[in-house]
């Protein structure tokens, strides 16, 4: 079959299969034949893992991933896709589609029946609607995985990215650096992608760390913290976090400053180790 990142190709598809790209579920097919090969590289696979792929689209990833993967498992919630993927992805036997919703599937169960004994990874062009749930689902749910290699808008992929207390960080930049230890691959133009979104791409990789990067008592609470201090970034993180969680301020004061905090401080200049002894503190507050 002609390759799927030739756009007359990709049109014979879409008209064969009466298939038009909804903007709904964030679909840019690739038709930059350098990207997956790219992609693929960077995240390390070989013959020996086991790929879980989400939102293969018409499979032009997917094709990369089988060629050098041992088995691939790609997510797919557009039902009008399987028909097309079954003509693409004809030549691989190492290739399985599944109708599902990424979100709601049980993944623990996936990674047992499909890849026993097998280290895996998850490779993907992700919808930018949908990238932070994902990246969590994929992280909180404690997957047996070694990495996360997905390309995104650049500017989810440098909060992805960006180490806490930098000017970048957020509310994920803090939740992925606790889980995973990130890395900027590279860029992606919207020329390589049809049709061409309005904003440039980056392919990020997160490598699952075999601990947290810091060792919490309550890892609830403390995410509820994260996510307090950057509910208000213009605020202090004193304003935010007590708006936030409903505390007096004075109270959430006296705890930065029992952490060893400047009590004026950004919360993107907090660390994770700042944002755990800031917990410890708040704890004894209350």
């Amino acid at each position: 079959m002609p390759e799927l990142t030739d756009l007359a190709t990709i049109r014979a598809l879409c008209e064969k299969y009466d298939f038009a790209l909804s903007k709904g579920f964030g679909q840019n097919f690739i038709i930059n034949p350098g990207v997956c090969p790219k992609i693929v590289d960077g995240s390390g696979i070989d013959r020996s893992w086991g790929v879980i792929e989400i939102g293969p689209g018409i499979g032009v990833l997917t094709k990369e991933l089988a060629r050098r993967a041992g088995k691939v498992v790609a997510i797919e919630v557009d039902k009008r896709l399987p028909p097309v993927l079954a003509e693409t992805l004809a030549e691989f036997d190492n290739v399985k589609i599944l109708l599902q919703d990424v979100l709601t599937l049980d993944l623990h169960q996936l990674i047992r029946e499909e890849f026993p004994d097998m280290p895996v990874a998850v490779c993907a062009n992700l919808p930018y609607y949908i990238t932070s749930p994902i990246i969590m689902k994929l992280l909180e749910d404690r997957l047996p995985i070694r990495s996360v290699t997905v390309m995104v808008q650049k500017e989810a992929a440098d909060r992805l990215a960006a180490a806490p207390g930098t000017r970048e960080s957020g509310a994920i930049s803090c939740a992925v650096q606790y889980f995973a230890e990130p890395k900027m691959l590279f860029t992606v133009q919207p020329g390589s992608f049809y049709p061409a979104p309005k904003v440039t791409s980056a392919v990020v990789r997160l490598d699952i760390r075999p601990a947290p990067a810091v060792q919490v008592p309550d890892e609830k609470g403390y995410f509820a913290l994260v996510r307090a201090a950057f509910g208000q970034r213009r605020k202090t993180a004193a304003n935010s976090i007590a708006s936030g969680l409903g505390l007096p301020k004075e109270a959430v004061l006296a705890a930065l400053e029992r952490a060893g905090l400047d009590p004026r401080v950004r919360p993107e200049k907090l660390t994770l180790a700042d944002f755990a002894a800031l917990q410890a503190a708040l704890g004894t507050a209350r």
